[in-house]
């Protein structure tokens, strides 16, 4: 992976935690592309960037990375989440989640991951894990036909399909939820793969002739919103986790599309003047902790206020996401959630590169 394929990545990957702290914050960084319209399909996408064919023939190890970069760690936080959950109960009243059960904690995370509330936002990582494994399966059976165009055709299939087979399914089964989450995030994985093999340094196309394609097209699709709310969007928005899609059919496909596409053309054009952003390079590098503890930290944030203002806890609204008065407060919540989760991402990464390294000398001080 050369240098700035690498840095772009990484700012890449800044900007979509960036677009899902938003999203809970419900602003939108880009006017046309309401929360919750495509940052979840870009994460995707960026995993796909990220394949590579060598898994192809190496399952043992892929099954190992991604346990350990993305299983150990769920089932870590989630553990520390269910303890902070249990100590909130005599502050708060009541438990932030789903009764504590072997179930709940093993199993539900692959169904919706909405078991412990503070930490929801991870419920994309088992299904993230569940989809790549999927990836590399399907990716090897269609390496007999040899063909990108095939490939292309099948993952294109899967999700342009996944939405009609959850509105004509008569009853939603948990299985069906995981099944059609699956298929509309297999086609961002394989977008993202394609786009780095066969489109990346062969076409341009961030010219502004698709710049102006791309507007028109976002454009149109903006018509299918119910309530041409510049916020909530409702029709490009959707919700992944529940297979929310309102009365949409495709339009929750382009809309990620088009998304994914701007994302990577002010990636492309604020790379240079931003490749040396500290701060930025930390964000993209500790995504996962700022995934697992930005609501808790918007949370808390929200009970030091009405603590200091003496405002009672049944005037918060919703349990999790309402903040304190949030025409005025919203953006600072914004930055001050950023700024904190990334410093203690990389906090956290800090402790546990000190902690493997020590384990490691004394092991092989032991073998010795």
């Amino acid at each position: 992976m050369d240098k700035v394929f690498s840095g772009e990545v990484t700012l890449l990957k800044a900007l979509a935690i960036m677009l899902v702290v938003s999203g809970h914050l419900e602003f939108s960084i880009f006017g046309m592309f309401p929360p919750y319209s495509f940052q979840l399909a870009l994460f995707f996408f960026i995993s796909g960037m990220l394949f590579k064919d060598k898994y192809l023939d190496d399952v043992a190890n892929y099954f190992s990375r991604r346990i350990k970069s993305l299983l150990f760690p769920y089932f870590a936080y989630e553990f520390v989440y269910l303890l902070i959950t249990l100590a909130l109960v005599p502050v708060i009243g009541e438990f932030f989640g789903s009764p504590m059960s072997l179930k709940n904690f093993f199993i539900t995370p692959f169904l919706n991951g909405h078991q412990l509330l503070l930490c929801a936002p991870l419920w994309f990582v088992p299904q993230l894990f569940m989809t790549l494994i999927v990836f590399l399966f399907l990716m090897r059976v269609l390496r007999c036909f040899d063909n990108k165009y095939v490939n292309l055709i099948f993952f294109s299939i899967l999700g342009f399909s996944a939405i009609p087979l959850w509105k004509m399914a008569n009853v939603h089964t948990p299985l069906l939820l995981i099944t059609i989450r699956t298929m509309f995030s297999l086609f961002f994985v394989y977008i993202g793969h394609y786009y780095v093999k066969y489109i990346k340094d062969n076409y341009n196309i961030f010219t502004p002739k698709w710049l102006g394609g791309i507007i028109l097209f976002q454009s149109i699709l903006w018509l299918f919103n119910r309530d041409y709310d510049p916020v909530h969007g409702i029709g490009l928005s959707y919700v992944l986790v529940w297979c929310r899609f309102d009365d949409q059919i495709i339009v929750p496909v382009f809309t990620s599309l088009t998304g994914i596409w701007v994302c990577l053309l002010t990636v492309k054009l604020l790379y240079p003047y931003l490749k040396d952003v500290k701060l930025l390079q930390s964000m993209g590098k500790v995504t996962y902790h700022i995934m697992a503890n930005h609501l808790f930290v918007m949370y808390m944030i929200t009970l030091l206020i009405f603590k200091i203002k003496g405002i009672p806890l049944s005037e918060k609204g919703d349990k999790i996401y309402s903040i304190y008065n949030p025409v005025q407060t919203t953006y600072l919540y914004f930055v001050v959630v950023m700024l904190i989760t990334t410093y203690f991402g990389v906090f956290q990464q800090f402790v546990y590169k000190k902690f493997t390294t020590a384990i490691s000398t004394k092991l092989q001080h032991k073998d010795t």
